[in-house]
């Protein structure tokens, strides 16, 4: 319990410039294999920018972004947060994320003081296997590679995700056969939650680390049906989460995704966060584009 998360020391630690305006004060420590920067790295820094622009006692219970432009990770981001409006309840803060002069994201972050109410009701967690009886991603990386029959092409891009240092605990409950092309449902579920620990603290950072774990993977769930095509292209368009119960980032949640929807170069995601006690802790829904090689891949053995 002594190691603390990367996620809290560095990845979404920003240093305040002004009154509102900050900077990402350390490195970005996970940049995908595409050299943009990780969209839930943005959103996660923007909200933690938000969250210095309120009260102790308010709580996020939605966001809603677009991505307008690439992140660079070769330089800082900066985020200028505007104080839309605060009210007896409810406070909306607007936050700009700029780099090159230019915005490359944009945000707005609702903030609640909290309410009792009668009117209650929630979906039924799934049933699945429990953590502890599952392999992490790193594991089942290791077992793939064990393949005496993996081309040599994937096993270079497994290889590359292994030594990936992500801040993430990743354990799939289906993960999919990599050996396989064939079409499957575009649906996922993953055991997730922050690597190293956080502990009790203001539920307002909880809620900046899952930010930043509601991205990761996500849009891979709308790919699940087209297997046979090789991606040329696949970036975020827009990320929104709704935050319902408390809960620890730095403990395992289920998060269940699902792509209802794909066409014209778009698909859509949605997330639910589950707590390991069955309470819908967070609701996520993310488009993103995503463009396709016509020709179908070459078998992977």
């Amino acid at each position: 319990g002594d190691l603390r998360s990367v996620l809290i020391t560095s990845v979404l630690n920003l240093e305040r410039l002004e009154v509102d305006l900050f900077r990402c004060a350390g490195r970005h420590h996970w940049v995908p294999a595409t050299q943009r920067l990780f969209g839930g790295q943005i959103v996660g820094q923007a909200l933690v920018a938000a969250a210095r622009a309120v009260s102790r006692d308010e709580q996020v219970h939605s966001l809603h972004c677009y991505f307008v432009r690439t992140g660079d990770p070769k330089v800082p981001v900066l985020y200028e947060v505007e104080r839309t409006r605060t009210g007896k309840s409810f406070s909306v803060r607007s936050v700009k994320a700029i780099q090159h002069g230019k915005p490359i994201f944009t945000c707005q972050a609702s903030f609640q003081l909290s309410q009792a109410s009668p009117v209650q009701h929630q979906f039924t967690m799934p049933a699945v296997p429990p953590p502890e009886e599952l392999l992490t991603q790193e594991e089942l990386i290791q077992k793939f590679l064990q393949n005496p029959n993996l081309a040599e092409r994937y096993r270079k891009h497994l290889t590359k995700i292994q030594a990936e240092d992500v801040p993430i605990d990743i354990k799939p409950v289906n993960p999919p056969d990599i050996f396989s092309s064939e079409p499957q449902e575009p649906k996922q579920l993953f055991w997730v939650r922050a690597r190293g620990y956080i502990g009790e603290t203001d539920m307002k950072v909880h809620c900046c680390v899952a930010a930043y774990i509601s991205d990761y993977a996500f849009l891979g769930t709308a790919l699940l049906p087209h297997r046979q095509y090789r991606i040329k292209f696949m970036v975020s368009l827009d990320h929104s989460m709704w935050f319902h119960a408390p809960f620890r980032a730095d403990h395992w949640m289920l998060y269940e995704c699902e792509s209802p929807w794909a066409g014209g170069c778009r698909s859509l995601v949605q997330g639910r966060l589950w707590r390991r006690d069955g309470v819908l802790a967070v609701t996520c829904a993310q488009e993103g584009v995503i463009r396709v090689e016509q020709t179908p891949n070459q078998s992977k053995l």
